[in-house]
């Protein structure tokens, strides 16, 4: 459903967002080993989050990537899926043709439709809090 890029994109934010819970922050290094994501494949996922507002970068010593503790329970899903892969993930036919819409539905379309509402809610309404928060308290995981 996601592109590669973009489930790289959930993974890192998630993790930036523990890290930073705890007043810490991570290196691309890090990451890149934490969500099992290749280091330059990372380093430019990482620059489209910081481009989006999603995440802050720092440089120097002590640098590393942070998303500010207020700010982490604001950031929606939503947030990171548009800076990765734009809308069109709620655009696509479920089919995959290059023309479907109301005019010219695929035999899914009016079904399809409805999923991507669905999603397109749950992208809204899921904050990375929730989400980071879920995986502190070992309620859900990242890596198994």
């Amino acid at each position: 459903m996601f592109s590669k890029a973009c489930e790289y994109g959930i993974k890192a934010s998630i993790f930036i967002a523990i890290n930073s819970y705890e007043g810490k922050r991570v290196s691309p290094k890090e990451i890149a080993k934490e969500i099992d994501s290749p280091e330059a494949f990372t380093a430019k996922i990482l620059q489209a989050l910081v481009k989006n507002n999603v995440i802050n970068s720092v440089k120097g010593a002590y640098g590393g990537f942070e998303i500010d503790r207020n700010k982490i329970q604001t950031v929606k899903l939503a947030h990171i899926v548009n800076a990765i892969d734009g809308n069109s993930i709620y655009n696509g036919c479920g089919l995959g043709l290059h023309k479907c819409d109301e005019a010219h539905p695929c035999p899914v379309h009016d079904k399809f439709k409805a999923i991507r509402e669905g999603l397109k809610h749950m992208l809204e309404e899921t904050s990375l809090e929730e989400l980071a928060l879920n995986i502190k308290s070992g309620t859900s995981f990242l890596k198994i």
